[in-house]
């Protein structure tokens, strides 16, 4: 078969694309699985709302898994029918172990499939997913997709805050946020992904509404209020809180774009309830 188009996308799920988005661009997404409550899901076969439920009944804290050797080999194969390259974006090597998975699988494929990663997570990655897969739809060779991930991944700025710290700590992510709060695990505590891919503290605050403020003013230091703008709104079973940062985004950047996000239960299982901003300067 020859091949369609130059460049396919592959993404894993914690990149929180939505369907509609990725069905529009062509971007194949590969799921992490979750077991809450003694069963296992693959991730989008649930709703943000099921799974909260389930995890609050349970007296375990939910389990992830990243996607099998196996689940990648599938998906790039498929795209080698059709693509002359695959090119497959990942969650930070840092947070996951998925895009091991992803290595391991191209390793058996040749040089055709090019796994890139993120270093970063949720609309942090889904950002440089969408802007390598606008690329790839546009007809961009694998050159001309690979910079426009490293473009997006240079402008991309994100910033997220818990309801509280208790996922993180139960998971073992918390590491550098924990000594950032000193052991009050009642304070709101404010984090990004630093360069290595690992979450970094950035700032704290008691108080929900101060929270959200210092999330808003962390990113006006980071993309300018007078140049255009993407920005993502996130929320993990807050839609107030989102509906709350949108008001917030619009009336103090030059915003091009915004998207609302829910994170999927893979990302929940790690935050619990809570939201986040990401922002890239388009100028």
């Amino acid at each position: 078969m020859v091949p369609e188009r130059s460049v396919c996308v592959v993404t894993d799920s914690t990149a929180d694309i939505p369907g509609h988005v990725a069905e529009e661009l062509g971007i194949t997404v590969v799921p992490l699985s979750l077991t809450v409550g003694g069963e296992t899901f693959v991730d989008g076969s649930i709703t943000m709302a099921e799974f909260f439920r389930r995890m609050n009944a349970s007296k375990e804290l939910p389990t992830t898994s990243q996607p099998s050797v196996g689940a990648f080999l599938e998906v790039f194969e498929s795209g080698l029918a059709r693509c002359k390259d695959v090119v497959c974006i990942n969650v930070s090597n840092r947070l996951s172990g998925t895009i091991e998975s992803a290595r391991e699988a191209a390793r058996t494929l040749g040089d055709r499939v090019h796994v890139l990663d993120t270093l970063n997570l949720s609309w942090g990655e889904g950002y440089q997913v969408v802007a390598a897969a606008k690329a790839a739809a546009a007809g961009e060779s694998l050159e001309g997709v690979k910079r426009a991930f490293e473009d997006a991944h240079e402008r991309i700025h994100m910033v997220v805050g818990l309801d509280t710290l208790e996922n993180l700590a139960k998971g073992g992510r918390i590491g550098r946020v924990s000594a950032f709060v000193g052991g009050v695990l009642n304070m709101k505590v404010m984090f990004t992904v630093g360069e290595d891919g690992a979450f970094v503290p950035v700032a704290r605050a008691r108080g929900g509404k101060a929270a959200l403020q210092a999330s808003v003013d962390w990113l006006a230091e980071h993309v300018s209020p007078e140049k255009r703008a993407a920005f993502g709104v996130l929320h993990a079973e807050s839609p107030d809180k989102a509906a709350w940062l949108e008001d917030a985004i619009r009336s103090r950047f030059n915003v091009a774009e915004l998207a609302v996000i829910e994170t999927g239960p893979v990302i929940g299982t790690h935050t619990g309830t809570g939201w986040g901003l990401t922002g890239a300067e388009l100028d």
